[in-house]
């Protein structure tokens, strides 16, 4: 807590509510692609699926409720702006941005085919896969180096 403490100590106010708006936001946009993703597959069971013209998705319940989960949190999104500064006006925001379109391009441009997963046991064979666990390894070794560094320049 008290490293906590310290990281907020140098953001004002305003800065820690657009963190929390732009946290918020990210959650509820997350969250409203599974749910449409639900609400669309709920709809393609029952009627003519969207991919090949069908608006049966439009009478599904789920499929709202996770349209109107993407407004909410495109509306914080918004919100965040008038609270604290936009990251892509630094060197690195942009590096980043740019970092994510093309990590979502190129997974979605090579993931392997949709199949259902029967077991718990089969998601561990997959987690533990050698890929998998060097994501793994890669991302918790950059958060620990950032926010060490993020700590040690906040003691200074």
């Amino acid at each position: 807590m008290a490293a906590v403490r310290r990281w907020s100590e140098g953001m004002s106010s305003d800065n820690i509510k657009g963190l929390v708006l732009a946290i918020s936001s990210s959650l509820f946009i997350g969250a409203s692609f599974i749910v449409k993703k639900k609400g669309l597959k709920k709809a393609g069971a029952s009627g003519v699926r969207a991919g090949v013209g069908g608006y049966s998705y439009l009478l599904e319940p789920l499929w709202w409720v996770g349209m109107i989960t993407m407004v909410v949190g495109e509306i914080a999104n918004f919100a965040a702006y008038a609270f604290a500064p936009a990251i892509l006006l630094h060197t690195f925001g942009i590096l980043g941005c740019a970092l994510c379109v093309v990590g979502s391009t190129t997974i979605v441009l090579h993931a392997p085919q949709e199949r259902q997963i029967e077991s718990v046991t089969e998601v561990w064979d997959l987690a533990t896969e050698p890929g998998c666990i060097f994501l793994i390894i890669l991302f918790l070794a950059h958060n620990i180096i950032f926010f060490s560094k993020l700590l040690n320049c906040k003691r200074k």
